[in-house]
């Protein structure tokens, strides 16, 4: 039987005031908390000069932490259409980062991230946190992006894992 690889998955949670990150190793079905934070913008500041910081953190998030993959939390409208158009553009950059970095980006609804967490898809943020600190023992909650970011990465590994299955499958590899 192949040793099991260990996957580093980064999770961002966009948002132009601030964009969650967490990092967690994926070790078959083992879960481990590796680091998480949070990028905070000026919302004083021009929109480009915060598009730029949000840019620039998530870069160096992906160079001290080197993962392998990204997931990102995908954006929903709201009824305020200013709001919605600025979380697209943090969403976008988090996009942008990763990718040129040269992750495989994958994205995830807000609520698939919850159904993968929590068990229901309507969770409100306070059951996210608990469960993501019981997931990934070593998690102190640091923010609540960061938790939510936390969340989008485990929600990532349990779909990426089910996905190299398969594709082991239609390849006829035995794991």
């Amino acid at each position: 039987m192949a040793p099991v690889r260990t996957v580093r998955v980064l999770g961002l949670d966009p948002g132009l005031r601030h964009t969650g990150w967490g990092v967690i190793d994926v070790t078959g079905n083992r879960l481990t908390h590796v680091a998480d934070g949070t990028i905070h913008t000026d919302d004083k500041q021009d929109l480009a000069v915060r598009l730029t910081v949000l840019h620039d953190g998530i870069m160096e998030v992906i160079q001290s932490w080197q993962p392998e993959e990204a997931a990102v939390e995908e954006t929903l409208a709201n009824k305020n259409p200013s709001s919605t158009l600025k979380l697209g553009m943090a969403r976008g950059i988090a996009l942008l980062s990763a990718s040129k970095a040269g992750l495989p980006v994958e994205q995830y609804l807000p609520m698939l991230v919850k159904k993968s967490v929590v068990g229901t898809g309507h969770a409100d943020k306070e059951q996210v946190q608990h469960m993501v600190k019981m997931l990934l023992p070593g998690f102190q909650r640091s923010t609540a992006d960061a938790a939510d970011a936390l969340a989008v990465a485990i929600c990532h590994a349990h779909f990426a894992q089910t996905r190299r299955k398969v594709d082991a499958a239609m390849l006829g590899i035995r794991g």
